[in-house]
């Protein structure tokens, strides 16, 4: 996505729910800061939790906040990006903007989050399987996700090789620095 004299772009993928000052909320301000400080552009689904932590961890060191957000989710919670988005990329309908999640990065971080942050993951890994999009890193980040790939992976559905798509680390540190080597 990021080409020749284009900044690269990770889009991160986590829960709504964590509030400001919450060891989840923290964590992904700090993976915010550590991605804009290696010159990366952050990308979120723009709205609270990760999304807004993410967002104000690369905001506060001068970095580039992109904020995909939705008419279909503003219908029924009227929200509008968090304060630190610099640019929105607004789309009609769920779908559209989780495949713009998806698909327009350079590589994508997963915290830990609830039934959208799996679908994100999921698709992504799929899309990553199939060749529907280019190779890219992704990573996810703790224990939630080490578990859940644990108890899903089974050897007759689920090819080494296709492990291969997925990284798993305990912090944001050594997502960033899978990241950074992946993506340089």
């Amino acid at each position: 996505m990021g080409g020749k004299g284009q900044q690269r772009v990770i889009a991160v993928f986590g829960s709504s729910s964590p509030e400001a000052g919450s060891e989840a909320y923290e964590q992904a301000r700090r993976l915010g800061r550590m991605l804009a400080e290696a010159g990366l552009a952050v990308s979120t689904g723009g709205y609270s939790g990760v999304m807004a932590a993410a967002s104000q961890g690369a905001a506060e060191v001068g970095g580039h906040v992109i904020g995909v957000t939705c008419d279909q989710i503003e219908s029924f919670r009227p929200l509008g990006p968090n304060e630190w988005v610099l640019e929105e990329v607004r789309r009609p309908t769920l779908r559209e903007r989780l495949l713009h999640l998806v698909d327009h990065n350079d590589g994508m971080v997963v915290l830990p989050g609830g039934i959208g942050t799996l679908s994100e993951m999921a698709l992504a890994w799929s899309f990553l399987q199939v060749g529907e999009i280019p190779p890219r890193p992704l990573v996810v980040v703790g224990h939630l996700w080490q578990a859940t790939i644990e108890a899903f992976v089974r050897p007759e559905y689920v090819a080494a090789s296709h492990l291969t798509l997925i990284h798993v680390v305990d912090t944001p540190e050594e997502a960033v620095d899978f990241i950074v080597r992946r993506t340089s």
